[in-house]
């Protein structure tokens, strides 16, 4: 069924013949239900929030916050204030206050302007009647965070109901236009794209689509997966922030916990869902912090994990500063964790072939094949360099042929490229 015999369905209304302009007429005419469909809605939506139940809490009397009355209609708000000297986990809010905001426009794929300071940032996350987004799902609580000199304010937007909706939608554009940029875990994929189609159902200014975005999720899956089960903002907080929750909500519990505020209006359901939030948010801060403090720390290497920074060296290297990642690799080859130092000596290896810097690379090869003599990376670059660069194609195919002597250690993939290589090797020798 067509949009158009959907809206017909839902109005009731007779499809009339078209005028001189067929195109013009559908599109006018789909206006039309549109505008009555959602007319229609805003009938069925009690005007005001149901008085509170007979044996239930209030809202208010749970989550510290109030009425906010707008020409759009009315909402809840909440908002609270972290000082200089509050903790989160392993870090002070003073401290994420200072962070670098060059090493944050890494993360965000965009040149940090000069003037551009935190406080200009907007820290992101909503709750939402479901987690696979689709026009269906609605942010009934949208968590806000901003600095203001060394404190952390946060601030939630809450729809009682769905008529608060439009209300809500124009105080968060209103707040989110006096900001440069935002600061969000898997907002590209989730929390903008949803927002702005809520913005465009309640015909409302979308001022978070085209901010310069720093998403966390992806250089967090890049820089810390590698030694956590997953890259879920709940499991950075327990092995990367130090931050521990007690009888934290579950978050696939919140859409049904505002399904039952509905029916009973019942506020101690939602405390755990205004604290979830408010929780996720000073985690943003406190990640970006983090994840700031690896960049300035990358040539100290200080307290830092190395297995993070070797990460953070290809993501460095992945966006052109081949510089910055190869002194941050040369410092990881001392690494006494000896995978880091191993992953680092063949990264640097290739940064040093691509310089053409023959000599240097050669050198860590050598290493890399002494320390392991199956290592097939180092044995297959050793033996290029010596065919191609040195021409002592015999130590080439010595390197290859020691290698297919321990073929146990090879894959079928390796064994079948040393092969290969061996015989080509073999060849050259002969022929010389």
């Amino acid at each position: 069924m067509s949009l158009k015999d959907r809206l017909t369905r839902l109005t009731g209304d007779v499809v009339k013949p078209s005028s001189t302009n067929p195109q013009q007429d559908r599109i006018s005419e789909l206006r039309r239900k549109i505008d009555r469909v959602m007319n229609r809605r805003e009938h069925n939506v009690p005007s005001g929030i149901p008085t509170t139940r007979r044996g239930v809490t209030p809202l208010e009397h749970v989550v510290n916050g109030e009425e906010i009355h707008t020409p759009h209609g009315s909402f809840f708000l909440s908002g609270n204030t972290m000082n200089a000297g509050s903790v989160h986990g392993n870090t002070r809010i003073c401290d994420v206050a200072c962070l670098s905001m060059e090493a944050a426009a890494l993360f965000a794929g965009f040149q940090m302007t000069q003037d551009m300071s935190l406080e200009d940032g907007l820290f992101l996350d909503t709750e939402t009647t479901g987690l696979m987004g689709g026009t269906g799902t609605f942010p009934f609580l949208i968590g806000l965070g901003w600095f203001e000199g060394g404190s952390f304010v946060t601030c939630q937007l809450f729809a009682r109901d769905f008529s608060e909706e439009a209300a809500m939608l124009r105080y968060l554009s209103e707040l989110a236009s006096i900001k440069q940029f935002l600061v969000t875990f898997n907002g590209k994929a989730y929390d903008l794209n949803l927002l702005a189609t809520r913005f465009i159902l309640n015909r409302c200014q979308d001022t978070l689509t085209n901010m310069p975005h720093i998403d966390l999720l992806h250089p967090s899956r890049r820089i810390l997966a590698h030694r956590l089960e997953n890259a879920r903002l709940s499991t950075i907080e327990t092995h990367v922030l130090g931050v521990e929750r007690d009888g934290d909500v579950p978050g696939f519990e919140i859409p049904q916990r505002y399904f039952d505020w509905l029916r009973r209006r019942d506020g101690r359901l939602l405390g755990d869902v205004f604290m979830h939030n408010r929780l996720d948010i000073v985690s943003l801060a406190s990640l970006l912090k983090y994840l700031t403090d690896l960049v300035e720390d990358s040539q100290e290497m200080g307290h830092s994990h190395h297995g993070d920074l070797f990460k953070l060296a290809g993501l460095i290297h992945e966006r052109g500063d081949y510089e910055k990642a190869g002194r941050m690799l040369e410092e990881l080859i001392s690494s006494h964790h000896k995978d880091v130092a191993t992953d680092a000596q063949r990264s640097l290896s290739l940064i040093y072939k691509k310089a053409h810097r023959w000599e240097e690379a050669a050198e860590l090869w050598q290493n890399l094949v002494a320390s392991d003599p199956c290592d097939f990376f180092s044995v297959e670059e050793l033996a290029k360099f010596y065919e191609h660069h040195t021409r002592e194609c015999g130590k080439a195919l010595h390197l290859v042929r020691k290698i297919l002597d321990e073929a146990g250690c090879l894959s079928d993939a390796e064994r079948a490229s040393a092969e290969y290589r061996f015989h080509r090797l073999q060849h050259k020798v002969s022929s010389e």
